[in-house]
C-alpha cells in the first residue's frame, strides 16, 4: 500500500458568500472537510492524508490521525496542488489521490474503485453524465452540444504519483482539476463512472438539508358491549367497540396525534373538540384527511410509522397485514413505511381486564422546501 490522499483546502470560498471559508461550515454534523477526513480513514487505502489549507492555525487546533498531515496551501488551486505534490516527493509515493474538501458525499466505495484502476492505469477520473442540455457559446454564436459526449468529472482523482509530478511541475496557468494535466499532454484517462451525490458544494444553498421531525401520538378508549370496533380505518369484528365521541379508532387517533406533534400544530382536540355536535359519530378518516392536506400543504413527507396497539384482545396477529393495508391507503404510504406491533399488559389494569384499547404512535417526517 503505497497511496496518498491530498485533500485541498485552500479556497476563500467567494462564491459561498460567507465569511470564512466554506470547508469549515457544518454539514450533517461535521464541518464540511472532515467527512473526507473520516472516509480517507476509513479507508485503511492511504499512508498518509495530506489536508492543504490557508487557515493552518484552526486545522491543527483539531485533533487528527498521526497519519494526517496538515501544510501550508498557495493562493490558486493549481499551487495548493503543486505544493501537496513537492511535499510528497520525500515519501516516493506510488500513488496519489487528489480531492477537493467541498465534495464531501463520496464514498470509501468510489476510493477502493480509483485504487484498483490505478493498477493498470495511469490516471483515473470518476465523472457523471449531465442531466440537463448543455450550450456553449462561441464568440457571438450559441451552440447545442450533446450530452452524450459531455463528461463532468469529480474528485477524487487517482494518478500516478511520477506522472503527475513531472506533468505539474510544468504547468502554465491556472487548472481546475489535475485530469486537464493529463488530457492537454495526451495522457490516457481512464475514465470511471462517479457517484450522483459526490456534488460539489459551492453556494450557500447547497448546504441546504431536509429537515427531519418526530412526533408521538397516544390515545385510549374504554371498551363498550354492542358497538362496533374500528381500528387503522376499518371495522374489525369484536363483541365490542371503543366508546368515543367520534368512532373511537385509537389507532387513526394516535397516527393524528403524531403527525400534529411533528409539524408542531397542538393536537388533535383542537380540530375536533369533543364538545362539538358536528363531530358526534364522526369516522375518524374523515378526521385524518384535513391533517394530510396540512402535511401536504406544509411539503411534509412520512419516512416512517410505528404503531403499538395495546390490547389483550382482539390479536394483533390476526388483523395485522389488512389494518397496514387499510392506512397504507388512508394515507398514500408505502406498506414498506408502516410496523403494527402488538402489545398486551400481563393482565393490569382496565386494559388487562379487556375495558379498554390504548394505542401509541411514532411518526418521522422529513420537510422538503
Amino acid at each position: 500500500m503505497n497511496n496518498y490522499f491530498v485533500i485541498l483546502a485552500a479556497g476563500k470560498s467567494k462564491r459561498f458568500n460567507q465569511n470564512k471559508p466554506k470547508q469549515f461550515f457544518k454539514y450533517k454534523n461535521k464541518e464540511i472537510i472532515d467527512h473526507s477526513v473520516k472516509k480517507s480513514l476509513d479507508s485503511k487505502l492511504f499512508k498518509k492524508i495530506i489536508i492543504v489549507t490557508n487557515n493552518l492555525k484552526k486545522l491543527k487546533n483539531n485533533k487528527y490521525h498521526k497519519s494526517i498531515q496538515i501544510i501550508k496551501g498557495g493562493k490558486e488551486r493549481s499551487d495548493s496542488s503543486l505544493i501537496a505534490l513537492n511535499f510528497l516527493k520525500k515519501y516516493k509515493p506510488k500513488n496519489v489521490l487528489i480531492h477537493d474538501a467541498a465534495r464531501p458525499n463520496f464514498t470509501v466505495k468510489l476510493l477502493k474503485k480509483i485504487i484498483n484502476e490505478l493498477k493498470k492505469n495511469e490516471a483515473v477520473v470518476p465523472f457523471i453524465r449531465s442531466k440537463d442540455s448543455i450550450k456553449q457559446k462561441i464568440k457571438n454564436k450559441i451552440i447545442n452540444l450533446n450530452r452524450e459526449n459531455v463528461f463532468l468529472t469529480q474528485t477524487p482523482q487517482g494518478f500516478r504519483y511520477k506522472d503527475l509530478f513531472n506533468l505539474a511541475i510544468k504547468q502554465k496557468g491556472k487548472i481546475t482539476d489535475e485530469a486537464t494535466l493529463f488530457i492537454d499532454s495526451y495522457y490516457k484517462v481512464k475514465f470511471i463512472n462517479g457517484e450522483n451525490q459526490n456534488y460539489k458544494i459551492t453556494y450557500k444553498e447547497d448546504l441546504q438539508i431536509p429537515q427531519t421531525y418526530f412526533g408521538i401520538g397516544f390515545d385510549i378508549h374504554h371498551l363498550i358491549k354492542n358497538k362496533k370496533l374500528f381500528l387503522g380505518g376499518i371495522k374489525i369484528p369484536f363483541h365490542s367497540g371503543l366508546k368515543g365521541h367520534s368512532d373511537g379508532d385509537v389507532i387513526l387517533h394516535a397516527i393524528i396525534d403524531a403527525l400534529l406533534g411533528a409539524m408542531r400544530k397542538k393536537d388533535i382536540g383542537t380540530y375536533f373538540p369533543s364538545n362539538k355536535n358536528k363531530f358526534k359519530n364522526i369516522r375518524s378518516p374523515k378526521m385524518l384527511k384535513p391533517i394530510l392536506n396540512v402535511l401536504n400543504k406544509y411539503n411534509f413527507l412520512v419516512n416512517n410509522l410505528d404503531i403499538n396497539l395495546i390490547c389483550e384482545q382482539p390479536k394483533v396477529s390476526k388483523y395485522r397485514n389488512i389494518i397496514i393495508d387499510s392506512i397504507s391507503k388512508l394515507m398514500m404510504l408505502s406498506k414498506d413505511k408502516i410496523n403494527l406491533k402488538g402489545k398486551t399488559v400481563e393482565k393490569l389494569g382496565l386494559i388487562g381486564k379487556e375495558k379498554a384499547i390504548a394505542c401509541e404512535v411514532i411518526i418521522s417526517i422529513t420537510k422538503y422546501d
